[in-house]
């Protein structure tokens, strides 16, 4: 049987829990309590930032300095660009985010213990400062505090990578913090990346990026399936139904105490590369299943 299938029956008898807390939630959850984040139809339930725009994009009225450089975000809500539309690709609805100005689509209403699940492919269009780069973008979960907090584009949070050759990579965005099996990527060198590795000795309070094990990404042009879980201070990063990170104790530092960070919102970047995502749905969890961690 196949993992996602064996997912779905083995959470189809968990009870619903109130994930939500706005009035802005998607609709109805479906026989198996998924709640779709995406109607096919528009950016209800949803909204966004973007952040100062690259020097290369025209946006009258935005100021700039005397370097060319935009002093300014876009804002909340505001989208002169279309960075953030819904169109059809592959005969399907699915949002496009053009990857033109840096910000992110950020959902209205919350979310804690949950099974977030979403499709996305890559386009063609890039812009700089990496259009010379690897495609980038990434799913944000448990975001909270303002718009921009990180980097001036995205909210504090955890993130599964969305990039060519890194999808289900760890970032923390804004400093959060967690705990994950892991060893060095040279272990001579006691600042090379850290690789998740089941079993591997716990470290502990990382914030910087953690790259994934095993790599099971598609390649560019085809559609690939992300799924986080979450529960508690524990999630767990899957990539076409490959679990390739485990991460525990999450947590971010509120006036310099560390404390749990559970719930929030969830982001999608825009960041210098078009994509497009589709099939975005969460449905509440009162366990990770053992067919994710045995």
């Amino acid at each position: 049987m196949k993992l996602s299938r064996l997912l779905a029956v083995t959470c189809l008898a968990l009870l619903p829990l109130g994930a939500a807390v706005s009035e802005d939630a998607a609709p109805a959850r479906d026989t198996e309590g998924w709640t779709p984040l995406f109607n096919g139809r528009d950016l209800s339930g949803w909204e966004t930032w973007l952040g100062k725009p690259h020097k290369t994009v025209e946006l009258p009225g935005l100021p700039k300095n005397e370097k060319g450089e935009y002093t300014e975000p876009v804002g909340l809500d505001r989208d002169p660009r279309q960075v953030f539309t819904v169109v059809d690709v592959d005969g399907r609805p699915a949002i496009r985010i053009s990857g033109e100005v840096w910000g992110a689509l950020t959902t209205k209403a919350e979310y804690g213990d949950y099974h977030l699940r979403f499709e996305f492919k890559w386009g063609a269009k890039r812009w700089p400062p990496r259009d010379q780069t690897v495609r980038d973008s990434g799913g944000l979960y448990h975001c909270v505090g303002p718009h921009g907090a990180g980097s001036g584009f995205w909210m504090r949070s955890f993130e599964i990578q969305v990039q060519e050759g890194d999808c289900g990579d760890f970032h923390s965005v804004d400093g959060v913090l967690v705990d994950v099996e892991a060893e060095r990527k040279d272990p001579a060198d006691p600042k090379s990346l850290l690789v998740y590795r089941r079993g591997a000795p716990k470290v502990v309070g990382h914030k910087q990026r953690i790259v994934k094990d095993p790599d099971n990404e598609k390649p560019t042009g085809e559609w690939n399936t992300l799924e986080v879980y979450c529960l508690g201070q524990t999630s767990v990063h899957v990539v076409n139904g490959k679990v390739n990170m485990v991460l525990t104790g999450l947590r971010q530092v509120v006036d310099g105490r560390e404390v749990p960070l559970t719930r929030g919102r969830i982001q999608f970047q825009s960041e210098s590369a078009e994509v497009f995502y589709r099939e975005i749905a969460v449905r509440p969890i009162e366990e990770i299943p053992k067919a994710v961690l045995p």
